[in-house]
């Protein structure tokens, strides 16, 4: 997918990482309320497949620190993990909150008018089958979306698999430190954005990024004046836990 398409590239500069930031339980349909309460037009989430194939959100491989639960996701079936609390942990307010699906979330999302970055998030060993079948369900639920979801993955089999199954849907890679051959692994992977950590990223790094034609997606960064300065830099969008300083 290239940037000449006039439509590839239609995201809010201001992300919410994993839906809410530090306001809400992460993952939850909760976050996504309180990202459209502080103004935020776009939201990251993490996307993987319970035992049962069903998509739906954690970051973790297991269900412990986010839930009552115990045990490895890959192992559970949706059933099994939406009878957990995953809101008590953060705070009694949010006591009962579940570990929503992709389907849940998308409905929700679409109904608040919030754009997505579905991050594919796989179990181990799990890579191309997640990165099939969450990307499909994506073109499905946002098939009517007036601006479709951007997916993005650590894993490059993951995306690879979600490039084949999802080619329209537009592609970010997602890089901690960038690589010396970061264009080579962005272009096979046919991508729109470059995603990375935004510590050790300096303004030579952005500019080459976008000297090739792509967009840059900086985490997470949650300092006010950081934000400014990757701004200043030309970073199109910044994905923050801080959706109620950083704007």
């Amino acid at each position: 997918m290239s940037l000449d398409r006039p439509d590839s590239w239609r995201y809010p500069s201001l992300v919410a990482h994993r839906c809410g930031g530090t306001l809400a339980p992460e993952n939850t349909l909760a976050g996504l309320t309180l990202a459209v309460r502080h103004h935020v037009g776009m939201v990251e989430f993490d996307a993987k497949l319970s035992a049962d194939n069903v998509p739906f959100l954690l970051h973790d491989d297991d269900v412990d620190r986010t839930s009552n639960g115990r045990g490895a996701a890959v192992t559970m079936s949706y059933s099994e993990i939406a009878a957990l609390d995953a809101g008590s942990w953060f705070a009694a307010e949010f006591a009962q909150e579940r570990m929503p699906t992709l389907e849940s979330v998308a409905r929700r999302c679409i109904e608040l008018g919030l754009c997505a970055n579905v991050e594919i998030k796989p179990c181990a060993g799990r890579d191309e089958v997640t990165g099939e079948l969450v990307a499909r369900a994506v073109a499905r639920l946002w098939k009517d979306a007036p601006v479709p979801p951007l997916l993005s993955s650590f894993s490059e089999e993951a995306l690879a698999a979600a490039q084949t199954s999802a080619p329209a849907l537009p592609r970010g890679l997602l890089f901690g430190k960038l690589p010396h051959d970061w264009l080579a692994r962005v272009k096979r992977l046919d991508c729109v954005s470059v995603h990375f950590e935004h510590t050790p990223i300096g303004r030579e790094q952005v500019e080459s990024i976008r000297s090739e034609g792509l967009r840059t997606l900086a985490y997470t960064v949650n300092d006010a004046s950081r934000a400014r300065t990757l701004r200043a830099w030309g970073v199109d969008a910044i994905c923050t836990d801080r959706i109620d300083t950083v704007t």
